[in-house]
């Protein structure tokens, strides 16, 4: 099913090239430092349940393309009310693979069809009537020990996973993982957007927990900073390099100590406006800046997405159920507080996603270009496409080079497809790295030399790792 040279271009003198240059990447050890696989797959290494829980339910990406298609979410196993939910895990396979046509033409297919070549050696196409074969083959594989949550990892070759909890949970899966003698290096990331977040669902309950935990009473806003410099040393004692923040926009705020803690107080009353919480989301951005200088955690940010657009499916299913939505996002201005403040800092490392490509060329880049502390993101979510590698490498490259992005970030909640898109990753790396070489930019050396560090150095450097 999966041809060698896939990705790679038709022109002989480019894809000789690109072979050459993904032949020398394509083994080498995956570094994942952002993701949001679940840890206690790793400490209790129990086998896995089935192929529609490991594979579909799990995976945004199939569900907001079978959802579009008008495939309900209860015929795929998933739901509140369990009385109208799909139980049989054999027929959610079998509607699944009946509509696994809709993904022609997609990465999750390139994912999925690499999945099934390279870790469960199927090599016929899946579709309805091979449905069966595909469930009773996986079904098979997955309760032997080759495929255990542990030995996947070590057969994918990951070096570090980073996974990514909020800022209440306890960590006690990664307790479990370094207290055992397993190897694997699996580590978590501070995600704090339940506690700073005033929208947040459970905002004030959240608070309250945050108050057990670390033993402040947040009454003032240096107590409530106080609470999450005890929660990030936490973190950081169990492993943790970065943290990561899913706001809606990249906007920052530098208010005086006086605007801070009225601005807190108002929003602490329960009384407060939308444009009140997007002013306590930003100054929090940059109180999160100024507390990476002190513990040396890298900040990343996640912004310009409307997270669970559809009301009725949140309202009914919960999040991360594919109803996520891109909107447009500024960086310039939004940023100028923060990086006026922290940019220059060499002991600052802040790393900027986007979901708005109309950005790239006009502000990250140029953003990335000059302030030390700002590095881009890879190609992230909706844009985790060839086409979106490309459309990346293209328009950031001009003017920040390559130096100032951070390799490659599957950013994924499918275990299974870590190692299906760092190699999609490498090969569309050899493919641009080849057309430079071909146009005589680059020499076919600095070629071996970048493609070595987009895999690996870069993301081991900006991440600390």
């Amino acid at each position: 099913m999966l041809h060698p040279d896939r990705l790679f271009s038709s022109e002989p003198i480019k894809r000789g090239i690109a072979r050459d240059l993904y032949s020398a990447i394509k083994d080498l050890p995956i570094v994942s430092p952002h993701g949001h696989t679940d840890p206690k797959w790793f400490a209790q290494n129990k086998a896995f349940d089935n192929p529609a829980e490991l594979l579909i339910q799990a995976d945004h990406y199939l569900l907001r393309m079978l959802y579009s298609q008008g495939i309900s979410l209860e015929s795929l196993g998933i739901g509140k009310n369990q009385e109208n939910v799909e139980q049989d895990t054999q027929k959610i396979w079998a509607l699944f693979s009946k509509y696994y046509y809709l993904f022609q033409g997609t990465p999750t297919q390139l994912w999925l069809d690499y999945v099934f070549s390279e870790v469960f050696s199927i090599n016929e196409p899946l579709n309805e009537k091979s449905a069966d074969t595909y469930y009773q083959h996986i079904n098979r594989c997955l309760k032997t020990d080759a495929f255990k949550p542990r030995a996947l990892f070590d057969q994918f070759k990951i070096e570090t996973l980073a996974t990514t909890e909020s800022a209440l949970d306890d960590l006690s899966h990664h307790k479990t993982i370094r207290e055992s003698d397993w190897q694997g290096n699996v580590i978590t990331a501070f995600r704090p957007d339940n506690v700073i977040d005033p929208e947040f669902e459970g905002f004030e309950q959240n608070l309250a927990e945050l108050s057990s935990l670390t033993n402040e009473n947040l009454l003032t806003f240096n107590s409530y900073l106080n609470s999450l410099r005890t929660r990030r040393a936490f973190f950081k004692e169990m492993g943790a390099t970065s943290t990561d923040h899913g706001h809606l926009s990249s906007r920052t705020l530098d208010l005086t100590s006086p605007e801070k803690e009225k601005l807190y107080q108002t929003i602490r009353s329960g009384k407060f406006t939308c444009e009140e919480a997007d002013c306590f989301r930003a100054q929090m951005l940059t109180e999160m800046a100024e507390m990476s200088i002190n513990d040396g955690l890298v900040m990343q940010i996640h912004p310009g997405v409307h997270r669970n657009h559809n009301d009725f499916l949140f309202n009914n299913f919960g999040r991360d159920k594919g109803a996520d939505i891109p909107i447009a996002t500024e960086y310039v201005q939004n940023l100028k507080p923060l990086l006026n403040k922290f940019g220059n800092n060499p002991d600052f490392t802040l790393i900027i996603f986007t979901l708005d490509e109309s950005t790239y060329a006009r502000e990250l880049a140029p953003l990335a270009g000059h302030y030390p502390a700002l590095k881009t993101g890879p190609a992230w979510w909706f844009n985790d496409s060839p086409e979106g590698m490309r459309r990346y490498r293209q328009q950031v490259t001009e003017t920040a080079g390559f130096y100032n992005t951070v390799g490659f970030n599957d950013d994924t909640r499918a275990f299974l497809s870590i190692p299906a898109r760092h190699d999609l990753a490498r090969r569309m790396d050899s493919v641009m790295l080849a057309e430079l070489v071909s146009d005589h930019r680059l020499t076919e050396t600095q070629a071996h030399t970048l493609a070595y560090d987009l895999t690996y150095t870069l993301a081991k450097k900006a991440y600390k790792i």
